[in-house]
């Protein structure tokens, strides 16, 4: 694939884990309406005391990787459970917000791709 394609990519999938697993600490982003299971789920990942906080470190850890293209495939790995549960989240709870969830699982899927070779030693 193209380099700055992909440079591109892994700069904006970082940017948007580190702004949105930032706000998990920080709370400086307006809260959606969202259906109530959606809710109660958030609210009870909320009220654990560290799912939220959990989630919001490993998208801000994953983002940092990405934008500093230190051991980015390793990244993507750990995203990519991340991105599959963004997606299906969406899908069966707040079908509206499922355009971000579905382009950050679509990038990683890319970026993925793109690194292939640096997974290969694990299905030999």
């Amino acid at each position: 694939m193209n380099t700055k394609l992909t440079m591109v990519l892994r700069i904006l999938l970082g940017l948007i884990l580190v702004i949105f697993g930032a706000n998990k600490f920080l709370d400086f982003m307006p809260h959606m309406e969202m259906p109530i299971k959606a809710a109660v789920l958030m609210g009870a990942m909320a009220k654990s005391g560290y799912m939220l906080k959990l989630v919001g470190a490993t998208e801000v850890i994953v983002g940092l990787l990405l934008i500093l293209k230190k051991w980015a495939p390793l990244a993507l790995v750990v995203l990519a459970p991340i991105s599959v549960n963004m997606v299906l989240f969406h899908l069966f709870l707040a079908p509206a917000g499922i355009g971000p969830a579905a382009i950050v699982t679509l990038i990683n899927i890319i970026l993925i791709y793109d690194s292939w070779g640096s997974y290969k030693k694990l299905f030999d």
